[in-house]
């Protein structure tokens, strides 16, 4: 009902900057929050970014400063402008959106991105 697509991973030196988009399509109604994980070789799935309906945003300390995330509303899109990467920042992003369908707009469901890989070297 809902598919999610990113773009915008890749490989990049130490320093350098990666702008990754997530676009939602299908029976939407409204989307809530939306945020981006990214999960680290060997590492747990963990959140990097989230921003609400109302754009308040919310980001983990390592990316303080570093990262921004951002939405249009309008394409249903969220960005995550990611600069000064580190290789510690190397992981799969994944994007999450909560949405209300146009079948059921009293439900909130979850739904996630396949993943985009960013690769960052020293």
């Amino acid at each position: 009902q809902v598919q999610l697509v990113e773009s915008g991973g890749g490989s990049v030196q130490a320093g350098g900057s990666l702008r990754l988009s997530c676009a939602a399509s299908g029976s939407i109604f409204s989307i809530n929050d939306m945020a981006w994980y990214r999960q680290a070789p060997g590492k747990e799935r963990e959140l990097v970014a989230a921003i609400t309906s109302n754009s308040n945003t919310n980001y983990v300390d390592p990316v303080k400063g570093r990262f921004t995330i951002s939405r249009d509303n309008a394409r249903n899109t969220v960005y995550l402008q990611m600069n000064s990467l580190i290789p510690e920042d190397t992981g799969v992003y994944y994007c999450w959106m909560n949405v209300r369908l146009l079948t059921a707009i009293r439900t909130i469901n979850s739904y996630w991105g396949q993943g985009t890989q960013v690769t960052v070297s020293s």
